[in-house]
């Protein structure tokens, strides 16, 4: 378990520079996947060195991949190919993991030997029904307590390829079947409540599996093989998305966001703050591993609160912390529906933040689906973050309009997603520290 780790933010000046966040958390446990899987050597540029894919590149190691990092961001990893993965004696350990446990679920769920995955306290609470009872309908063995992790996958399943319509609009839950439908006979068909994120389709591509898709859909043939690829990971959008925000609410601001990932099922968070009056250029748009990436330019602009629109909720549903935060500072309310999905997060996405927003002078009043903020004056005080890192960088970035200190509880796994998120954001002009032991008596 991680030592408990504080935050001090103060307020500062206007922030200023260029930043270039780490790699997409997404397509990097995705590319280390499907490479492992995959004829030949594959090199993985720009890979995120955070807690949640070092793990998913242990995991692949235990199951007998060779993976290696000549240098900081970059992985060679050694395909096997698709049948040629080994059991583990031990318990594939996801630690905090989510996307990981789950892609790995339908991965595993063709193998010809048992697994057991397994993850740290917070992902041991997460629901994983939602990828068993799709997983089971193909054909696959899954045990569970009571729909949540440790995941007791039986090999030697019979697959069968069919149609699923997903009952969530989830990335994980397509990409689950869409890799176990890799092992079943027949085509396996997706079709999506609502469209979400095609990384693993995009990447499946560049791997030479014949896969169809569109906007809600996906249909792949199984038992194909893999041939390696390079792949360059863009800049992560959920970890620029806290700048680009931040940019926004601190007057005199201006920051340059270098080669972030804009796919398009991502960016519903730069529509929704232009709709609030943001001020975000995209400049030098061009393509990085399959994916469309560019730079942001980001000036500050006074915001005004707005009816999220639904269809927009599940094209950001990792940035709706930050969000709040964005909806906090405008003029007006700001209404959320359609959200439910942050109640099952790495924490209560809506408690936490509204419960944090509350303590430093907002007025927020939740709904089972979402929130009602309204905009004020942000005061200084201590929050929770409850170890969820997009709210305690969320909460960081809510400092910078605060009247006085702001101290944020529980942000060690801050490094799960975004390492060395401290010196970047101080960088710019963050006035942002780790919290001495007195300070956290």
């Amino acid at each position: 378990m991680s030592a408990r780790l504080d935050w001090i933010c103060h307020a500062g000046a206007a922030l200023r520079g260029s930043v270039r966040v780490p790699g997409d958390k997404s397509i990097s446990h995705r590319a280390l996947m499907l490479a492992a899987l995959a004829h030949g050597s594959s090199r993985v540029s720009g890979f995120l060195e955070g807690e949640d894919t070092r793990a998913t590149a242990r995991i692949l190691q235990q199951l007998g991949v060779r993976i290696t990092a000549p240098s900081a961001g970059e992985r060679v990893i050694d395909g096997v190919g698709l049948h040629g993965l080994r059991a583990s004696a031990q318990p594939l350990d996801c630690g905090n993991a989510g996307t990981g446990m789950r892609l790995l679920a339908g991965l595993l769920a063709g193998q010809d030997f048992d697994s057991v995955l397994i993850g740290d306290a917070s992902l041991s609470q997460r629901p994983m029904r939602r990828v068993i009872e799709p997983l089971a309908a193909l054909g696959a063995r899954i045990d569970s307590s009571d729909g949540r992790p440790p995941l007791r996958i039986h090999g030697g399943a019979l697959l069968r390829a069919r149609a699923l319509r997903t009952a969530i609009a989830s990335a994980q839950v397509k990409s689950a079947i869409l890799l176990a439908g890799l092992y079943a006979d027949g085509v396996t068909r997706v079709d999506e409540a609502q469209p979400t994120r095609d990384y693993t389709e995009r990447m499946l591509q560049a791997f030479g599996w014949p896969i169809e898709f569109g906007p809600g859909w996906a249909a792949l043939p199984g038992r194909q093989s893999l041939q390696a690829s390079d792949v360059q990971v863009p800049g992560d959008f959920s970890s620029a998305a806290f700048f680009i925000v931040a940019a926004t609410l601190v007057p005199g601001s201006e920051l340059l966001l270098r080669d972030v990932g804009l796919n398009p099922r991502r960016t519903g968070l730069i529509e929704v703050l232009r709709a609030m009056g943001a001020d975000i250029r995209i400049e030098a748009p061009h393509q990085r591993g399959g994916e469309p990436t560019a730079d942001l330019r980001v000036r500050h602009a006074d915001l005004r609160g707005i009816e999220v629109p639904r269809e927009q909720v599940a094209d950001m549903i990792d940035e709706f912390p930050i969000l709040f935060v964005a909806a906090a500072c405008a003029t007006g309310v700001t209404r959320v529906h359609g959200a439910a999905e942050l109640r099952v997060k790495e924490s209560d996405r809506i408690a936490v933040m509204a419960s944090g927003l509350r303590a430093l002078g907002i007025d927020v009043q939740e709904n089972p689906d979402g929130a009602l903020i309204q905009g004020g004056s942000l005061r200084g005080g201590a929050v929770e973050s409850h170890g969820d890192h997009r709210c305690a960088m969320s909460f960081a970035v809510a400092a910078l309009r605060a009247s006085a200190p702001v101290r944020i509880a529980d942000c060690a796994n801050v490094a799960t997603s975004f390492p060395g998120f401290e010196a970047l954001a101080r960088g710019v002009g963050f006035d942002l520290h780790v919290a001495t032991q007195a300070q956290m008596a």
